[in-house]
């Protein structure tokens, strides 16, 4: 090999040693962005009533938290039934009626752009019911990572339940933005009276699997992974490899900037951009399947 030869190889070597040592850094970043604490995010869709297939009255919200709490015990001291005042729907050893319940609750997932099965989109619909003819309730929704202690999420508008009608579903749609490291989480809701704030009734993973185990992440954890070809030079060619290395930079910080861009100007795009409420279950909607 000429003298030549050699040091355009050696130059190739520690160019690509260079761009190595970058992504590594890179992907370092990001695990440590994982570890850190950070505040939570996420943006909701209210559907006060009807359902999903013929919703009624909606309004959006935006939901900001401190850092996730994941080490401690899983119990009701952390929510908000654990410090007020109990109403005649919770159950005692001496009365066991239940003015208060909730009848049934799903959860759809949706939008997972990495294509890594951890979804960023929750679809909650529940059915809360009451003995009395008619009342003014609020439910207060939490996630619970790997077993952790309850986070609460989210909180619905006050809304009226009608007996024990199918009729008054509640559906809250929300996107995790920040703050939600990927892992498998549970969900609790609980209820209260809209006007005392008496807790009334809980629904969780005990009462049903489709709270259990759901595969979540935030939105800036489910950025795409878009592959890039590598052209590699096999000695020569100096000049080409530097022009080779500073692509490949370029495209580096493209990235980072349109991730940065993203995480910024996100706010209601993916749940207003459809026309209508059902183009948007038939576009962005995706079966969680157990």
């Amino acid at each position: 090999m000429s003298t030549l030869s050699a040091v355009a190889t050696n130059r190739f070597n520690i160019n690509l040693l260079f761009v190595a040592s970058l992504l590594a850094l890179t992907v370092s970043g990001a695990s440590l962005a994982d570890t850190t604490d950070e505040e939570r995010s996420s943006v909701s869709r209210h559907i006060v009533s009807g359902g999903r297939d013929s919703p009624g009255a909606s309004s959006d919200s935006v939901e900001e938290y401190e850092s996730l709490v994941t080490s401690g015990l899983r119990d009701k001291h952390g929510t908000r039934s654990g410090s007020a005042k109990t109403g005649s729907g919770l159950a005692s050893a001496e009365n066991l009626t239940h003015d208060f319940w909730i009848f049934d609750a799903d959860v759809i997932l949706f939008n997972d752009d990495d294509n890594d099965g951890f979804y960023h989109g929750i679809d909650l619909l529940f059915d809360a019911d009451t003995i009395y003819s008619a009342a003014e309730v609020y439910a207060v929704m939490y996630l619970s990572l790997d077993f952790g202690p309850w986070n609460e999420y989210g909180v619905t508008e006050d809304f009226w339940i009608f007996g024990a009608s199918g009729t008054d579903e509640y559906v809250l749609v929300t996107e995790l933005m920040s703050g939600y490291p990927t892992g498998s989480y549970d969900l609790l809701i609980e209820l209260f009276d809209a006007d005392t704030n008496s807790f009334l009734a809980s629904f969780g993973p005990d009462d049903s699997s489709a709270l259990s185990f759901l595969p979540l992440e935030d939105f800036n954890r489910d950025a795409p992974v878009v592959e890039r070809p590598v052209a590699v030079s096999h000695g020569g060619g100096g000049a080409a490899d530097a022009w080779t290395i500073g692509v490949l930079l370029l495209l580096l910080i493209a990235s980072a900037a349109r991730k940065i861009w993203r995480h910024r100007n996100d706010k209601l795009v993916r749940i207003d951009s459809p026309s209508s409420w059902s183009q948007f279950q038939l576009n962005t909607r995706q079966p969680f399947l157990d």
